[in-house]
């Protein structure tokens, strides 16, 4: 008799990751076997050579196998991340892989520290090792308790993961967070991009791994109970002064009263289907700013790469060629440059797109740059009446001159 289904379903889940992170690894890896091999080869030749000519050399030493892959679980006690660690203690074993835990103490709640620690013995009782309890600070920002929180915790997974060489961490994300994160952007009016919800895959060289977009969360707290795993529920989660608890005891509820079942899954759904769309227009806007960006200083002739050679190729290093073939570039000054006419003739989700780069490439915060900025410069190039300069925040200003919209930080404002 096999697992309780629940239970299938999350170590199922965590096995196709795993595969995945041992797939990545396969390919980035050295092929210690055919260094020994040469090696080996190496010292045979040496021991022929010296018995012409002196007492034979030992051979070298044959290189070591290095440890198997370390995958972390990112744990916070809770069900969706208990059941998670379960099921990485499950199985990589059984795939050759290391298996460890951490968990972050935010320091936010009476008590955390113990608490901390007691998830801590509870994933080195699951077998994982190594298990860290790491207590971190929440600074104050303007963005909010959640995000300040949400940035120290990465911050602090990342240090971990570099510090134990981890090749992944796995996050206990699941479709029903997946669905909160969705409304969560079309509250705010978000495009594409932030409809897309969590990626399955996303950090430095692909760290973080969501084995759990697919699974609701109501199977990770059923596999729990059938295992007899302790669970701790976050106060946090049900405190109504938070967004996104407002969201999951509120707002969903009230859908799915109004709309019937199916809501949570629709939603999940559309973070898969925005996540490709933005994933091709990304694409599409990388082609385009190739042809929009120009180089401070350089000429219509510069940018359409005039022949000047005795051969008819263009001079190399010329002003307005570009070599990164992605992201606009600044100037030595800090400006970017794009074309009024060719940007005109983009779509308008990639016209915008490029005109978000290159306001974040000038200097303007990433997190500060909302649409009703993208917009007011969009009117520069769609509904030029002669507007004075934008000034955007990160004190960039955006301007038109003549055939080109420049873009530059160190606005007065």
């Amino acid at each position: 008799m096999g697992p309780h289904p629940a239970v299938a379903a999350i170590r199922l889940a965590v096995r196709r990751t795993l595969h995945d992170v041992l797939s990545a690894h396969d390919i980035s890896a050295p092929d210690v076997s055919t260094r020994g091999v040469s090696a080996q080869g190496a010292g045979t030749h040496g021991v022929r050579s010296a018995q012409l000519t002196a007492a034979p050399q030992p051979a070298a030493p044959l290189p070591t196998e290095p440890p198997p892959p370390l995958v972390l679980v990112a744990c916070s006690g809770g069900a969706d991340s208990m059941a998670l660690a379960s099921a990485l203690a499950f199985e990589a074993p059984r795939l050759g892989l290391r298996a460890g835990g951490v968990t972050v103490d935010h320091g936010l709640q009476p008590g955390s520290a113990e608490r901390a620690q007691d998830v801590a013995d509870r994933l080195t009782g699951l077998g994982l090792t190594p298990v860290e309890s790491i207590a971190i600070q929440v600074g104050r920002t303007n963005t909010g308790p959640e995000a300040a929180a949400r940035e120290a915790r990465y911050a602090a997974l990342d240090a971990i993961a570099e510090r134990h060489g981890a090749a992944a961490v796995l996050l206990g994300h699941t479709r029903d967070d997946q669905a909160e994160t969705v409304l969560l952007g079309l509250a705010r009016g978000s495009g594409t991009r932030s409809l897309s919800g969590m990626a399955a895959v996303s950090g430095p060289g692909g760290r973080y791994r969501r084995p759990f977009l697919a699974i609701d969360r109501q199977t990770t707290r059923k596999a729990c109970m059938v295992q007899s795993l302790p669970v701790w529920d976050d106060p946090h989660n049900t405190d109504p002064a938070y967004t996104r608890s407002r969201v999951r005891h509120e707002a969903l509820p009230a859908l799915e009263k109004a709309l019937g079942k199916g809501v949570i899954e629709a939603l999940a759904r559309t973070a898969q289907l925005s996540r490709d769309d933005a994933d091709a227009l990304d694409a599409w806007t990388d082609e385009a700013e190739r042809a929009v960006v120009r180089t401070p200083g350089s000429t219509a002739a510069d940018e359409a790469g005039v022949p000047d050679q005795a051969d008819g190729s263009p001079q190399p290093g010329r002003p307005g060629t570009r070599s990164d073939g992605a992201h606009a570039t600044p100037g030595a000054d800090g400006t970017v440059e794009l074309d009024v006419v060719r940007l005109y003739a983009l779509p308008p989700a990639v016209r915008r797109r490029v005109l978000r780069r290159a306001a974040i490439e000038a200097g303007s915060p990433a997190g500060s740059l909302f649409a009703r900025h993208i917009e007011e410069m969009d009117r520069l190039i769609t509904a030029w009446r002669g507007q004075r300069a934008l000034n955007l925040p990160g004190r960039v200003e955006v301007a038109r001159q003549g055939g080109r919209l420049v873009i530059r930080h160190g606005s007065p404002n």
